[in-house]
């Protein structure tokens, strides 16, 4: 272990750090982040003198505004269980500090510099009963400080896909040191926890279990609402097509199919949600579907319904949830870039999915693949015939639509079993 910390500390992080500096100076959101992990320490003694000592302290971890949905239901059902209990939430994306307001959140900061005597120092003030991590966003002094200041440490919703560079001979010693040090990891499947498995071989090993993903939970609380509002057939809804989470690489692939498709289908509706609703990203989609002849309204704060426009641009954060119970078919952004989006929003709400190449690491959308309710496109073709045949398709519509939403119902559950673990582990 003295190896790689000695590797990770003078090398590794260095230039990673160096890297981040650079490139705040060309990105906003980059230095929003670094500055932000420059004031933690004083966030978290300013909160530690407000509250005084001997408090029961529970420092969760989530990378950014997605991953948050994991925790929710997480320290939603903690803080039930005990309820005089605090909850610091860590984030290391300005999507996730910024965006987040959670009521069972105590203290927000940015993740700390994952430099030793940083992290030593934030541990030390807080003194927290469990630090607890969402996913993946797993930074090794932030791991390795914990187990020598005797801090219980929880990662839940672990995945290992099968192609990971995690299995590589000189990377997989690595991360053998950083998960060995976790006091107990809970995997999403099955095949999470036998690769898992592989990478800690022959170490000691902390406490592994298969729990779930409590995102299900998430999504299933979120959509309750929704649900006893519409109690009509999904049918029944307007013909519209959501495009959400878009991403620049969509774009590319799928505007001119979406013309062609709003042109085909004349009483086809659609909501295009820019996965930055910036004035830039808005304006230009406006500007695109406005030179095809379509009328464009944004959204606001209305309800799409209340808008008389072919294709409605969102301009705000935060109603992409709510919105899918509006529509029929959903396009999730980011596969062809960094990774697909959110799927199970738009599945939990009986909405058949599309989305581009790159969700391998995403069991979610693995699993709506593989029961129908989800679909891989590799172009602008696969879009428009996928989503074309769907909407002319009555039966295989409505097949596709309740297969999405059982891929939820049967995942249900996980929050509970990680939240019972997380006590009793």
């Amino acid at each position: 272990m003295i190896f790689w910390k000695i590797i990770y500390n003078i090398i590794l992080f260095p230039s990673l750090l160096i890297f981040g500096i650079l490139g705040s100076i060309f990105n906003a959101k980059l230095r929003n982040g670094m500055f932000g992990r420059l004031q933690t320490f004083g966030t978290l003694k300013s909160f530690m003198d407000r509250i005084g000592p001997g408090k029961t302290i529970y420092w969760f971890h989530a990378a950014s505004h997605g991953e948050f949905e994991q925790v929710k239901p997480v320290l939603a059902g903690l803080k039930e269980v005990e309820p005089h209990s605090l909850a610091i939430v860590s984030f290391f994306s300005p999507s996730g500090f910024k965006n987040v307001n959670d009521k069972h959140i105590d203290c927000k900061v940015y993740l700390p510099i994952d430099l030793p005597w940083v992290v030593h120092k934030c541990f030390k003030i807080v003194q927290p009963k469990k630090l607890i991590l969402a996913a993946y966003d797993v930074w090794p002094n932030l791991i390795w400080t914990a187990k020598s200041m005797e801090i219980h440490s929880a990662l839940f919703a672990a995945r290992f896909s099968e192609n990971t560079t995690k299995f590589y001979p000189g990377v997989r010693n690595f991360y053998r040191n950083v998960y060995g040090c976790f006091s107990a990891i809970y995997t999403i499947s099955t095949q999470d926890h036998e690769r898992l498995l592989h990478i800690l071989y022959p170490t000691g090993q902390p406490i592994v279990r298969v729990l779930g993903n409590p995102r299900y939970d998430q999504v299933k609380q979120k959509s309750d609402k929704f649900t006893a509002e519409r109690t009509e057939s999904v049918l029944l809804r307007p013909k519209r097509l959501l495009i959400g989470s878009i991403h620049a690489e969509d774009e590319k692939i799928i505007e001119g199919s979406t013309v062609s498709l709003l042109n085909d289908i004349k009483d086809l509706l659609l909501i295009w949600v820019p996965h930055e609703p910036t004035e830039r990203n808005v304006a230009a989609a406006e500007s695109f579907f406005q030179s095809h002849n379509f009328t464009t309204a944004r959204l606001g704060y209305k309800n799409p319904n209340q808008l008389d426009a072919r294709v409605i641009i969102v301009d705000t954060i935060g109603r992409l949830s709510q919105l899918y119970w509006d529509g029929q078919i959903a396009y999730i952004g980011g596969g062809f870039s960094t990774g697909v989006h959110n799927v199970m929003e738009p599945a939990i709400a009986r909405l058949p999915v599309f989305f581009g190449p790159k969700y391998m690491n995403f069991i979610e959308a693995e699993e709506l693949i593989a029961d129908g309710g989800g679909f891989s496109i590799d172009s602008g073709t696969d879009f428009y015939i996928g989503i074309k045949q769907l909407f002319e398709d009555r039966n295989g519509f409505l097949k596709a639509s309740y297969a999405a939403t059982n891929v939820i119902h049967r995942n249900l559950g996980s929050a509970t079993r990680v939240v019972r673990n997380l006590i009793h582990d």
